[in-house]
C-alpha cells in the first residue's frame, strides 16, 4: 500500500499545519511548540507521534543553530545538558511500555506542573535569578525525561531560560544548541528500542519539511519584530496557551 494514503485529507492538513508550527517554534515562537505535540497526537497517538516528530525536531534544530549559533551562552547549555540525558533514560525505560491512557494523564500532569510554575514566576515579586543548583537538576531531569515522553521539554526549558532572564537570541540560541544534542541523543533509542521511527514516518518527514521550512522562515521573521522587552510575555502566552490546549484535548 502507498503510504500516501495511509492518512486522510484531514489528517494530512494537521500535520502539515504541525510541522509549520515546529518551524516557527524552532525560529523562537517558544510555547507554541506544544501546540504541535497536540496535534501530532491527534493524528498518530501519543508516544507514535514522538517517532514523527524527532526527525522534523532534528532538522530545524540544525537550522536554528545555523541561524542562532553566535548568541549560544555556553555556560547554561553545560548546566542543563548532562542532567536532561539522565532524565531521557529515565524516560527511556518507563516510557517504552507504558500505556496509552496513562501517557495522555501524565502529559496532562506534566501541562499543569508547567501552567502553575509559569504563573508563579510571572508574578513574583523579586528579580533575583535563581542560581539554586537543585532549581537547575529539577529542570534538567524533568525537561528530560518529558522530552522522551512526549517531547514536551520545551515548557521546561522555557521555564528554565525565563527564570535566567536570558535576552531573547541568548535565549533561543541557547535552546538552539540544547535540543539539536538532545534529540541526536533521543535518536537511537527510538529507532532501536521504542522501533517508532519506521520508513514510513521517514517519508511522512519528507513530505512535511516544506512546510516546516516555511514556518522557520516565517518564525524568524515574526521574532526580529519582537522587542527583547515582549518576549518575555509573549514566551509566557504561548507556552499557557499550548498547556490549556493538551490539557483539555481529548
Amino acid at each position: 500500500m502507498n503510504f500516501l494514503s495511509a492518512y486522510s485529507i484531514p489528517d494530512w492538513t494537521l500535520i502539515l499545519l504541525a510541522a509549520f508550527i515546529i518551524g516557527l517554534s524552532k525560529a523562537g515562537l517558544k510555547g507554541i511548540d506544544m501546540m504541535n505535540v497536540t496535534i501530532m497526537a491527534i493524528v498518530f497517538g501519543g508516544k507514535a507521534s514522538t517517532g514523527v516528530v524527532l526527525p522534523l525536531l532534528c532538522f530545524a534544530d540544525i537550522m536554528a543553530v545555523i541561524y542562532y549559533n553566535r548568541h549560544a551562552q555556553w555556560s547554561h547549555f553545560w548546566k542543563l545538558i548532562p542532567w536532561m540525558m539522565v532524565g531521557i533514560l529515565i524516560g527511556v525505560f518507563v516510557g517504552k511500555d507504558l500505556d496509552e491512557a496513562i501517557f495522555r494523564k501524565l502529559m496532562a500532569l506534566i501541562i499543569i506542573l508547567t501552567v502553575i510554575i509559569m504563573i508563579a514566576l510571572e508574578f513574583r515579586k523579586t528579580e533575583a535569578v535563581p542560581g539554586n543548583k537543585l532549581f537547575v537538576a529539577n529542570m534538567g531531569l524533568i525537561a528530560g525525561f518529558t522530552t522522551m515522553l512526549g517531547n514536551l521539554a520545551g515548557a521546561f526549558s522555557n521555564i528554565y531560560f525565563l527564570a535566567m532572564r536570558m535576552p531573547k537570541n541568548d535565549f533561543i540560541g541557547t535552546a538552539a544548541w540544547v535540543f539539536l544534542v538532545i534529540n541526536l541523543f533521543k535518536l537511537p533509542f527510538q529507532v532501536f528500542y521504542w522501533k517508532n521511527i519506521t520508513a514510513i514516518t521517514l517519508q511522512t518527514d519528507l513530505l512535511l519539511l516544506p512546510a516546516l521550512i516555511v514556518g522557520f522562515v516565517a518564525g524568524i521573521k515574526i521574532v526580529s519584530k519582537i522587542k527583547d522587552d515582549g518576549y518575555r510575555k509573549v514566551v509566557i502566552v504561548l507556552t499557557l496557551l499550548g498547556a490549556i490546549v493538551i490539557l483539555f484535548k481529548r
